[in-house]
Order: structure tokens, then sequence, then C-alpha cells
């Protein structure tokens, strides 16, 4: 049973899923238990799990927000073992690196970053990226033959996977929805479990936002020997250059003047 501070925490999260559904993801808690969530993860654009449709949940203690939730995908991915606990640093197996400030949106942001990677842990398998094509292809047609998802997200039970509410289209700065693809590979076997020793995953929530644009230079900035170009100076005729000559002269003529009194001041001090 949840504690009073889980329950508030967890309807306040549910709000902000509402209002504000990070990337790619989308999670509801489950009718009966607030503890449990279910979630869908979309895989995103140019990457092996594109078209694909992943089903999970999450399983908050009773202390949460002051312990860590388990972990789960239950569609087959090619990355995760299905039904079983993932091994990374926003799940149970890492409660000292637990961030009570963490929240269901950063818990499935940090899972999907995760996703993308090759880290090995816990929880993970090791497939080719056909392979995991081959199981984006036919995770929504797996997620309809399962009662769970279909009690947890009846408005997903279309005949081809819908997006979420959320894909990263403000993000990308345009439409970039993702639907079922078009051909249906056959899928893999069954993909080897390693035997790798858990390891922490750095959550990196944030997908780069496009438009943003890196110089390829930086303008050289002139030396106290040059004269900075500057707009008007450039003029039919080379009037602008002349302006230059006469800048120039007249600084030379300034400091010989300065440097004639200053030596005229030295001598007659010395007198």
């Amino acid at each position: 049973m949840a504690s009073k501070a889980a329950h508030k925490r967890l309807n306040k999260e549910y709000v902000a899923m509402q209002k504000e559904p990070p990337p790619f993801v989308w999670a509801v808690p489950d009718e009966k238990n607030i503890l449990t969530w279910n979630y869908i993860i979309r895989g995103p654009p140019d990457s092996p799990f594109a078209g694909g449709e992943y089903h999970g949940v999450l399983l908050f203690p009773p202390e949460y927000p002051f312990k860590p939730p388990g972990i789960k995908m239950l569609t087959p991915s090619g990355r995760f073992q299905p039904d079983r606990k993932i091994c990374f640093s926003m799940s149970d197996f890492h409660p000292g690196s637990w961030n009570p400030a963490w929240s269901v949106a950063t818990i499935l942001t940090g899972l999907l970053s995760f996703m993308l990677s090759d880290e090995m842990t816990t929880g993970s398998v090791t497939t080719s990226d056909s392979d995991k094509r081959a199981y984006a292809a036919r995770s929504h047609t797996w997620n309809l033959e399962q009662r769970r998802f279909k009690e947890a997200f009846p408005d997903f039970c279309s005949p081809t996977a819908r997006p979420v509410p959320n894909m990263a289209e403000k993000e990308n700065g345009g439409s970039s929805k993702v639907t079922g693809p078009t051909s249906t590979p056959s899928l893999p076997s069954t993909p080897a479990t390693t035997n790798a020793t858990p390891t922490t995953a750095s959550p990196t929530p944030t997908p780069p936002t496009s438009g943003q644009v890196t110089p390829s230079h930086t303008p050289s900035t002139p030396g106290p020997n040059e004269v900075a170009r500057t707009p008007g100076r450039e003029g039919a005729g080379g009037g602008g250059w002349s302006s230059v000559w006469r800048q120039l002269i007249w600084e030379k003529w300034r400091w010989g003047v300065v440097l004639a009194l200053a030596l005229i001041v030295s001598r007659l001090s010395s007198a």
C-alpha cells in the first residue's frame, strides 16, 4: 500500500505527465494500484527501434520518492529481456544513487537513453541492429495480443501503432510522427542472454534540439598593426582607402608631436 507521501507524489506526477509528457514516452498508473505504472516507449527515428512500441511497467515501493522503482520492459525489444527487472542507475538495483527529485518522466527518459546505448547490464541482451528492427516491426502486433497492454492502453489498441502524445515535434522543429513499419520482417530467434556484471548507466535525458548551428570558424580580431574594416570605408573610386590613409598619417603626426613635447619638457627640467 502506498504511503501518503508516495500517493501524493505520484498523483502530482500523473498530472505533470498529462501536461508535458517527455519525447517518445507515455505512462499511466494502474487504476487499482497507484504504485504500479504502465508505460509505452516509441522507438525514435534514426535508431534500430524506429517504429517500435515497447510496453513496460514501473514498480514503485511504498516509500517512494525516497526509494527507487523496479523497472521492466514486457515487449520483446532485442535490448532487454522481457518481464525481467533492468539494472541501471535509476532502478532499485542502485538505491544508493537514487535521487528523490527524479520523477516518472525522468526515469523513463533515462530508460530510453539507456535503451539506445550498447551498455550491457542485468536484464539486457545482445542482438544485432537487424534483429532490433525486426522486433520493432512486430512489437505492436505482440502488444495487441497481451491482455495487460489492452487493459492499460485501450486507446492504443488500433490496427497500427499510434504516436504517443509527444513524438518530439517541438524538439525537432516539425512533425516527426512514427508509424508502424509497412513491412513485417520475420521475428528473430530468442536472443542470447549475457551474464555481464551489473553496471550503472548515467541517464542523459534529453534529446538534442535541432536548429542550433555551431559556427565553423570564429571571426579573427584585427591585430594592433591592422586596420579594422568598417562599413562605409569601401566606396567607389577608392575614397574609403584615402580616409584610412589620412587617419594613419594623423595618428603618426599626433604621436610625433607628443614625443617632441615630452623631449622639450625633459631638457628644460634637466637645465
